[in-house]
């Protein structure tokens, strides 16, 4: 056969196995509102970028008459691409081909570029649409999702790891994206859930649809499963782009710098903050007040709104932001907001991101509730993740920091690299009102007037504790700042952190309180 011949067959198995599951499925899957997985793959990453491997892997099952079924690629494309000229690894689960489900040959594939990822030092990005296991393939399914699980957890901390849900999501097969960096969701497309409706409403007999049990909803604002939530799946691969743009190809480098902008004129940080300690306020606006261009590129928006993580950049550099949220339960720290924040601290961390913390709390979030649901468990996270960062960390507070709260949101005594505050700063182990009521209990009730006396020692509380120059006189923060000196303090902190050495014992590793 002539070299020409064989390379029109080869021409021509490609075209067969680019079809998919075939036009009938995949005007199925169109008709469902959804992308196919070439096509997502193509508007993901630069054009022409993308180079496929294993495109004629074939699965080996034998039972169920699986001999007799051909399932092109085996129901994954894996392959390598750029996205603004990055190199990233990356798999999209097929749905036209056996509702992407995932047998021994798939899962091979996809350990195969995640081994590749892994190996290259570069980002993997996994897109999920897949019915789940391979029920044909058995125990085989499973052991393919034991090795892609070990994988997740090798990588973890090496190279960013994103996970994509644009399809089904389920069983065992959920584990995967939980194990990974950022999880993407997009409205009416992403399902995820260890176990579907219909055994749901078989054990409790209660009738509940995919969207209530695992939509892109539930998990952007309740599980916290989520970090990126969007409306579409071109909004979605907008998202991808830019945190690519943020954070580095992996944990041995820095994000890529960019040329330093000025934030916007429309955000004036020393307009934002109202003078009332209980008036509130968005402190995204702080932040925008900040960065570069006041581009805030903000993570879990819409899970435990009370505290605010994300991505900015000063003077060119990213920076990794953890905020208190005053317009949201008083920016207190909770179950979920803990463990939003120190994970996200603890990802900073893992990648060289330097960590900037604008503080205004009135600690934890007291009640039976929170206590029931380990609010101490899930509030040492954050005390233990800012505690073993070694990236520079910076913290500037606001207005309250009370309590354990104080201590917790990368303090001094933390090891916080840099501690400014604002002359609005009140730091105390509790409110003012709280502590005169205690501390002047027999003066208050053994008055003439209780109310006009308490009003006398809540001011002679707030002016002999609340405020940032008791804390300032004991070295526990380095500099009452104006608020229009923020910026340039936090651009020569972080450059000066640059070259930073941590040293800490020699151990295997620590034990979070998971």
């Amino acid at each position: 056969m002539s070299l020409k011949r064989k390379t029109r067959e080869l021409i021509k198995r490609r075209e067969q196995v680019i079809s998919g599951g075939g036009e009938k499925a995949i005007k199925k899957q169109v008709a469902m509102g959804k992308l196919t997985a070439r096509v997502r793959i193509q508007a993901l990453l630069d054009k022409n970028s993308f180079h496929e491997y294993d495109l004629f892997v074939e699965h080996e099952a034998r039972d169920f008459d699986m001999d007799k079924k051909v399932l092109h690629g085996d129901g994954v494309i894996i392959g390598t691409g750029t996205i603004y000229g990055a190199p990233v690894c990356i798999y999209a689960q097929d749905f036209t081909v056996a509702g992407g489900s995932l047998g021994l040959m798939h899962a091979r594939k996809i350990t195969k570029i995640m081994d590749h990822a892994l190996k290259m030092r570069v980002p993997l990005i996994g897109i999920n649409d897949s019915g789940g296991a391979r029920i044909q393939e058995g125990v085989n399914s499973l052991a393919g999702y034991g090795e892609i699980f070990f994988r997740n957890t090798l990588s973890s901390g090496v190279i960013p790891q994103l996970s994509v849900i644009l399809g089904p999501c389920a069983g065992g097969a959920v584990y995967s994206p939980a194990l990974t960096d950022f999880v993407f969701v997009v409205e009416n497309i992403s399902k995820m859930f260890i176990t579907g409706p219909s055994v749901i409403k078989t054990v409790l007999g209660e009738e509940i649809s995919m969207e209530d049990l695992g939509g892109a909803k539930v998990h952007s604002e309740i599980t916290g499963n989520a970090h990126f939530y969007s409306l579409s799946e071109e909004e979605c691969f907008e998202q991808i782009k830019k945190l690519i743009t943020f954070i580095p190809w992996n944990n041995t480098q820095k994000a890529k710098a960019f040329p330093p902008k000025k934030s916007k004129s429309e955000y004036k940080v020393e307009d934002i903050v109202p003078s009332d300690p209980r008036q509130p306020y968005d402190v995204r606006d702080v932040i925008r007040a900040i960065v570069d261009d006041s581009d805030f590129f903000e993570i879990q928006e819409l899970f435990a709104a009370n505290i605010v993580i994300g991505f900015g950049r000063l003077d060119g550099d990213t920076v990794g932001f953890v905020a208190n949220q005053p317009k949201v339960l008083a920016g207190v720290l909770d179950c979920d907001s803990s463990d939003k924040a120190a994970r996200f601290v603890r990802y900073c961390d893992a990648f060289n991101i330097p960590i900037v913390v604008f503080e205004d709390m009135p600690g934890y979030l007291p009640g039976v509730d929170q206590e029931h649901a380990g609010v101490i468990r899930h509030g040492a996270k954050v005390l233990y993740a800012f505690s073993e960062a070694s990236v520079p960390k910076i913290t500037i507070i606001l207005r309250k920091a009370y309590g354990g709260g104080y201590i917790a949101m990368n303090s001094r005594h933390l090891r916080a690299d840099f501690v400014f505050a604002w002359p609005s700063a009140e730091i105390a182990v509790m409110g003012p009102e709280g502590a005169a009521n205690i501390i002047f209990r027999k003066e208050i009730s053994g008055a003439e007037d209780p109310e006009e006396m308490r009003k006398i020692k809540v001011k002679e509380y707030k002016d002999k504790f609340a405020n940032p120059y008791v804390a300032a006189a004991k070295g526990y923060i380095d500099s009452v700042i104006d608020p229009e000196e923020t910026r340039n303090m936090l651009v020569h902190a972080i450059k000066i952190s640059a070259n930073k050495i941590d040293n800490r014992p020699a151990k295997k590793h620590g034990i979070p309180p998971f």
